[in-house]
């Protein structure tokens, strides 16, 4: 069999050296759209809360950075065929997986964020596979990467790796999870415009993958023009989430989990509903999350999508 679940989830966990810099934050918040105008900040670009996300002397990480962070780095060994992160985790070379990269899909992420992510870091990122699940027609494998520095735990990312083809080796099926959006009205509504250009600059954080640039490779995956990274629709959507449900303050962020539902093409309009859930006593608040692309009548773009914060 092309993935051996018994091999990937006994292996020995692999370890990369990991290493960013301002610079490489300041380049992934302009690649989610920072310091471009939106509707509540038409002067984004010199707004106070805005150039926190672009100003170094101001500089506060979005959690959703650690899905990239030290892509950029030398340290970092990175294929250029591999997307949305995948190469930093390394779990599709990892011993017991062998699958065709063209049956891959990035299905779900989620980042848990252990304290506040520095501006400028060093740090070992330790990568593990949890679990392969058996969904029938597909497998679903887990990439786990737990990163820390000298002084302790900084985040925990899980990807779920969409492989079709690959299931019916008899492993568990895995949980199935689906949030319900609440019966009512959403407290807020907010749209953020994806820029033409947008996956221009964000491929300079590290996800090369041609899908997102050349028309000609998107065609023969299928499309007729480049998309959007999943990842960057992740980070568009947790920033707007921070600038208007969590008043702008990124270290009340605790977990960010979501299940990519459909593609965004530059140029498109995500449509981004947020329902306040109230805390628990003792525990903090939770924020649910619908992402649809506006101009194609509410397409699905992020599902089950969920923001843990303080």
């Amino acid at each position: 069999m092309p993935i051996d679940a018994a091999k990937a989830t006994s292996a020995e966990p692999r370890t990369t050296e990991l290493a960013w810099d301002h610079k490489d934050v300041q380049l992934y918040h302009l690649g989610i759209g920072a310091g471009a105008a939106t509707p509540e900040r038409p002067h984004a670009a010199t707004d106070p809360d805005e150039l926190r996300y672009t100003l170094e002397s101001a500089l506060h990480v979005l959690p959703s950075f650690a899905t990239v962070a030290g892509m950029g780095s030398p340290l970092v060994e990175r294929s250029r065929e591999l997307g949305e992160g995948m190469a930093l985790a390394g779990g599709l070379s990892a011993p017991g997986i062998d699958v065709d990269l063209a049956a891959v899909l990035h299905g779900g992420q989620t980042v848990t964020v252990h304290r506040a992510l520095p501006v400028n870091g060093r740090a070992t990122q330790t990568s593990t596979i949890p679990a392969v699940y058996d969904k029938g027609k597909a497998a679903v494998i887990v990439l786990r990467s737990e990163v820390a520095d000298d002084d302790g735990p900084l985040w925990t990312c899980d990807t779920q790796i969409f492989v079709r083809g690959e299931g019916g080796f008899g492993g568990e099926r895995g949980p199935s999870v689906r949030g319900e959006l609440p019966d009512r009205a959403p407290d807020l509504t907010t749209e953020r415009l994806v820029r033409a250009d947008q996956a221009l600059l964000y491929r300079l954080s590290g996800d090369w993958n041609p899908l997102h640039a050349d028309p000609e490779f998107a065609e023969l995956a299928g499309f007729d023009r480049p998309i959007l990274h999943g990842l960057c629709s992740y980070g568009v959507t947790l920033k707007a989430v921070v600038d208007t449900a969590l008043d702008g303050d990124v270290s009340r962020v605790r977990s960010y989990t979501t299940r990519f539902a459909g593609v965004v093409f530059p140029g498109e309009t995500l449509r981004i509903r947020l329902w306040r859930e109230p805390a628990e006593a003792g525990a903090g608040g939770r924020i649910r999350v619908s992402v649809t692309a506006a101009e194609r009548d509410d397409a699905p773009v992020l599902a089950d999508t969920v923001v843990e914060h303080g």
